[in-house]
């Protein structure tokens, strides 16, 4: 039997040098060397003379002779060839030169049946190796189940990280936009102030130096006429007509005495920097900012509340209900969801409000545009016409599609509802901890807001305010 190193030295030898496969049709050039023909004629062809690829020698005349002994040659490579591939489809041992159709189940590898015998593999286990790729076929398949589950749910994690990530983004380009907002707001009352300061100044200073620049103007008189009577004095004094100097000085009225031309007081004045002081200033735009947000009185609207809420005499609480009450339906009365409005709308300004809910686990807060969905269900965002922060047990969220989860830190038992209508912006504070808690931005108001209510847990009143928490 041929080594495998003698079939590899005959396989080479039946291959073309130019197509790199087993030769067809050989022929062999005036130099010795072969080529199929089809090869070397295309060569020839190309390079347009007659010259060996091999060793580069040129030939007067394109002379091609068959080799049939090489033929015949390239014709028994081939056969051993593919015999060869056919024989190594199938593993043999190494050891035995037998092929392997047995699993040692114990060391986990191939194995003859000669192998079985053999001292190293006493006592071991055995199976064919078809019942061998079956069984890991199968644990495969576990872990293929196990691992597309844990990528599934680590997809969904992924998911669930970048909507995390695009929460806190969003939240806090809003942030951004609310804040620009208030500072734009602020740098427009600031640049009124200080015109009316500027203004306030010039005023000031105008009426302190008018008494002044008076003054000023009645000693500039009073020293022209002593200038005059200087000059007259000095006249006389160079007289040199000693008669006429006489007949003068006799027909004086009166002489110049020591009281003529006694120094007119200086008026004094100054300004009241004091309420120009820095602090002063500030202290009064943050005031004026301050006192210029309407702390509202809101009172329920009953006529806006469904069968199941309660409000109360005094309309400053609600509450729902396990009972149903008999009351007409009005075009104004919520039948979808569980809500309520205030009795007072607004279509300007700014106006806050606070909210007691320390003893409910779930609530809804904010405001709701006049046109909002009142007889069917739909959900409650600012696409609808409601912009609200809630809770539900130990959620906290706000009402957005879909909910944004807000900032962990404790639920607030008091909150504060600040609406700016020519801003565009609805804020939510802790009112226990003047702490923020979100804010709806990019908003443009064109119809009547109205303080919204919604209490989900049973029986627990939501309380309004009677005043709002100062300095907000």
């Amino acid at each position: 039997m041929a080594s495998k190193h003698q079939l590899q030295r005959l396989t080479e030898d039946a291959i073309c040098p130019i197509c790199m496969d087993f030769f067809t049709n050989p022929v062999i050039l005036e130099c010795g060397h072969n080529f199929c023909r089809c090869c070397i004629t295309q060569s020839w062809d190309k390079e347009g003379r007659h010259c060996c690829p091999m060793c580069r020698e040129e030939f007067a005349y394109r002379t091609l002779k068959v080799n049939r002994a090489l033929a015949s040659l390239t014709e028994t490579a081939r056969a051993l060839s593919l015999n060869t591939e056919g024989k190594e489809s199938k593993l043999h041992c190494e050891n035995h030169q037998e092929e392997l159709k047995l699993f040692c189940d114990t060391d986990k590898q191939l194995a003859c049946v000669i192998c079985v015998t053999a001292r190293e593999h006493r006592e071991h286990r055995f199976i064919q190796i078809k019942e061998a790729v079956e069984s890991y076929k199968e644990q495969i398949k576990n872990s293929l189940e196990t691992l597309t589950k844990t990528k599934s749910a680590m997809e969904e994690m992924e998911q669930q990280q970048k909507q995390t990530i695009s929460g806190v983004r969003e939240q806090s380009q809003n942030q951004l936009t609310y804040i620009t907002s208030v500072f734009a707001e602020l740098r427009q009352i600031l640049n009124e102030k200080e015109r009316l300061f500027q203004k306030e100044l010039r005023e000031e200073e105008e009426s302190v130096l008018n008494p002044m620049e008076n003054n000023l103007r009645a000693m500039q008189e009073e020293l022209n006429s002593i200038q005059m009577k200087l000059v007259k004095l000095q006249e006389r004094m160079n007289q040199t007509d000693i008669l006429k100097c006489l007949k003068e000085e006799t027909r004086q009225k009166r002489r110049i005495s020591d009281d003529d031309g006694q120094s007119l007081p200086v008026a004094e004045g100054a300004l009241d920097v004091g309420k120009f002081d820095h602090l002063f200033l500030l202290n009064t735009v943050l005031r004026e900012k301050i006192d210029s947000v309407k702390r509202v009185s809101v009172t329920l609207d009953v006529e806006t509340a469904p069968p199941r809420l309660e409000v109360s005499g005094d309309r400053k609480s609600v509450r729902r209900t396990g009972t149903r009450r008999r009351i007409p339906d009005t075009g104004r009365r919520f039948t979808g969801w569980q809500c309520v409005l205030g009795s007072e709308g607004f279509t300007s300004g700014r106006h806050y409000s606070e909210v007691e809910a320390a003893g409910s686990r779930g609530w809804g807060l904010g405001v709701a545009a006049e046109s909002v969905e009142r007889k069917r269900w739909v959900t409650l965002t600012p696409e609808t016409g409601v912009w609200s922060i809630g809770r539900w047990d130990d959620g906290f969220d706000a009402l957005t599609s879909p909910p944004s989860p807000l900032p962990a830190r404790p639920i607030p038992g008091r909150v504060g509802v600040y609406l700016s209508y020519e801003s565009g912006t609805v804020t939510f504070y802790d009112a226990d901890t003047k702490s923020h808690l979100h804010t709806f931005t990019r908003n443009k108001f064109t119809e009547k807001l109205y303080p919204f209510f919604w209490p989900c847990d049973e029986n627990q009143w939501l309380r309004i305010c009677s005043g709002s928490a100062s300095g907000v």
